[in-house]
């Protein structure tokens, strides 16, 4: 089923239902860095896409759906920006990672915030925060080829690193330490862990 889009100036045109849900998705996405989740009116996100409320929950049964999407989507984002480059493993994909990881957090402190620590109905903050380290801790113990084992040490060191970011972050530009000073002690920090029987 294919339906009308209302747009300012030009005809109305037609989007298939994966095209309007990831429309959607995009603007809760662009929302989520003024406000937390749950703060999202839904109202809002139906008006700017220009179909009903009671539209949106033909494609989102839910809000708590909706919501979940979203955060989904600005999970995945974050996954991707923070990636090493293909074929860079071991200690060069780490510092890739920690160093875009560390400009993430620094560059979208306040919708990072919003998509790890905001509280409400897409299972609150834990699950959001949680969801992101280990997935974060699988990319890092991904570039080096750690065994299984290490992934509680790994998942506990993201978390670490992820506060440490925060808190570089809320300093003014000018009083932080040089990024590369924070990724050299978070990788120093991380083979430390590794080292611990």
């Amino acid at each position: 089923m294919q339906e009308s889009v209302p747009s300012a100036g030009r005809a109305r045109s037609r989007l298939s239902p994966d095209e309007r849900r990831r429309q959607l998705v995009g603007i809760g996405l662009r929302r989520l860095v003024e406000r937390p989740i749950q703060d999202l009116p839904i109202d809002e996100v139906a008006a700017e896409a220009g179909i009903s409320r009671g539209l949106l929950f033909h494609y989102f049964p839910t809000k708590n759906d909706f919501y979940a999407a979203v955060v989904a989507a600005a999970g995945r984002r974050v996954l991707r920006t923070i990636a090493p480059d293909d074929g860079v493993s071991g200690d060069a994909a780490l510092e890739q990672l920690l160093h875009r990881y560390v400009e993430q957090i620094g560059r979208r402190r306040e919708s990072y915030l919003a998509l790890v620590h905001g509280r409400g109905p897409v299972g609150g903050d834990e699950d959001l925060a949680l969801g992101l380290r280990m997935a974060v801790a699988r990319l890092v113990a991904s570039a080096l080829e750690l065994p299984e084992a290490q992934a509680p040490v790994v998942h506990g060191w993201v978390a670490y690193v992820e506060d440490r970011a925060l808190q570089w972050s809320e300093a003014a530009p000018q009083r932080r330490t040089p990024s590369s000073e924070l990724v050299e002690h978070c990788s120093e920090a991380l083979r430390a862990l590794l080292a611990l029987r």
